[in-house]
């Protein structure tokens, strides 16, 4: 069995996150995604509500596709620990592929005991609009003994930061959107109602 490890900070979870999980679908027996912290990151919403948000996300995927499961239990501020507690919870002999975005790739580098976590798991770069894949940063990590391949998708032109920044909804799906408004849960929110109740 070969399971699909997806950590996401989910601040909010956006449609370019659901279309990520609907091409992992595809591709490995198993999709394991979970709300994490970020420590390169900082985050605008407690963690709680961005579980509830990537619920309401992978709810929304329509058809509905059986193997994507949210495993909170497994978020972890080290992905290393991660990979263990999955080891212990599907076994040894399942095979573990990390994924992580493009965006990502610059710092993946530094990430606590990479070389641990190479050799626990494969690498899987999901490209994003707007973040080249540097090869140098893809044959250190090889040079480090890990075995690490791009998705040949491309990732949708949406992302979380768009809707904090500038209020995008159309990064969003409707029951995510929904929520956030009834939760008011970020600025941007309140500040484009602001606007429209403006004469």
């Amino acid at each position: 069995m070969k399971i699909a490890l997806f950590g996401t900070s989910a601040d909010p979870p956006t449609a370019g996150h659901q279309a990520v999980l609907v091409w992992l679908s595809y591709h490995y027996d198993l999709v394991a995604v979970w709300a994490a912290n970020n420590p390169f990151k900082s985050h605008q919403t407690p963690l709680e509500n961005r579980v509830e948000m990537l619920l309401l996300l992978i709810a929304d995927i329509s058809p509905p596709r059986q193997n994507i499961h949210l495993e909170q239990e497994l978020s972890h501020l080290r992905t290393v620990t991660t990979v263990e507690n999955a080891k212990q919870r599907w076994g040894k002999e399942t095979e573990f592929v990390v994924i992580i975005g493009s965006d990502l790739l610059d710092q993946f580098q530094r990430w606590y005991k990479i070389e641990d976590l190479l050799q626990q798991a494969e690498i899987l770069v999901i490209p994003r609009p707007g973040y080249t894949i540097d090869e140098s940063s893809l044959l250190h990590v090889r040079e480090l003994g890990g075995e690490i391949t791009v998705a040949n998708l491309t990732g949708l032109d949406v992302s979380s930061t768009a809707y904090r920044e500038h209020g995008d909804t159309q990064a969003l799906t409707p029951s995510v959107a929904a929520y956030i408004n009834q939760k008011h849960l970020y600025e941007c929110q309140d500040s484009t109602k602001t606007k429209l109740s403006q004469p």
